[in-house]
């Protein structure tokens, strides 16, 4: 759906995953606030089309709701084409969607972590290529990918997860210098522990990870994430922390940041 609306001035798109709660809800009100239309994608249409209606009241902008799920692998395809149905250019497109899960790997659902494979990794690589083409074309582009200070260490208990986000990492960094000079750029950030649905829904809101001190909020991991963006870093994290945690993990033996990860991951006895 979408309300419609325009103030008349010349604006950019903006297409945000995940968009109905937590970072991907909070950086979808900063484009909104810059007057930039959003496209907002999710699995519920409900909170979304909410969000929508919130966004075009207070900031003027068009608000298109897509109720998707990205686990499905057709959804990146029918994600593209509504948005040419509705006669949308994408600008800026923001992999935020992902999850986790919390376990030891050989006790855990096997399908759900292929699920999640596709949605942290299958579904960003597409929606990638999809809009970053026209992106190119166009000679301008933004493209940020939610990635974790988890992609730069083994995660023992959320081993799937912690892969993924190395891939998002990683990716992210080679695309970005193949971009260069074309007027598209690719952010991977890079946020710890953050206060949002992700810990419940992994299973992993009692582990030592997400009950220590320091976890991030939302909207502040989505500001710095936008900065980052717009001022098209490579690879942006978010905390000093953070910052210092990975810079350490150069150097730090590998079988270290196992034991130290595990110790964070495991689930509560």
């Amino acid at each position: 759906m979408g309300n419609g609306q325009s103030t008349g001035r010349h604006q950019r798109t903006a297409l945000v995953t995940g968009a109905s709660a937590g970072i991907g809800r909070e950086l979808a009100k900063l484009f909104a606030a810059d007057g930039h239309d959003v496209v907002l994608v999710a699995r519920s249409k409900g909170r979304l089309e909410a969000l929508a209606t919130e966004l075009a009241g207070a900031h003027g902008v068009a608000t298109h709701v897509i109720a998707a799920n990205l686990g499905d692998l057709g959804a990146p395809g029918a994600i593209q084409a509504q948005a040419r149905e509705r006669g949308l250019a994408i600008d800026f497109l923001v992999n935020n969607a992902g999850f986790g899960s919390n376990g030891a790997f050989l006790d855990l659902d096997l399908d759900r972590e292929l699920e999640m494979i596709d949605v942290n990794i299958r579904a960003l690589v597409e929606l990638t290529h999809r809009f970053a083409r026209p992106m190119r074309e166009r000679r301008f582009g933004r493209i940020m990918n939610i990635a974790s200070t988890a992609g730069f260490q083994p995660g023992p208990f959320m081993a799937t997860y912690y892969a993924t986000k190395a891939f998002v990492v990683s990716f992210s960094e080679a695309l970005a210098f193949e971009l260069e000079g074309s007027g598209v750029t690719v952010t991977g950030h890079c946020p710890g522990a953050t206060a949002t649905d992700f810990a419940a829904t992994a299973g992993g809101e009692k582990t030592r990870l997400f009950q220590r001190s320091g976890v991030a909020q939302a909207p502040a991991v989505a500001a710095h994430a936008y900065r980052a963006m717009m001022n098209g870093e490579v690879l942006a994290v978010h905390g000093a922390l953070n910052w210092i945690g990975m810079q350490s993990l150069r150097v730090a033996l590998r079988a270290l940041t196992r034991s130290i990860a595990a110790r964070l991951n495991r689930p509560a006895s």
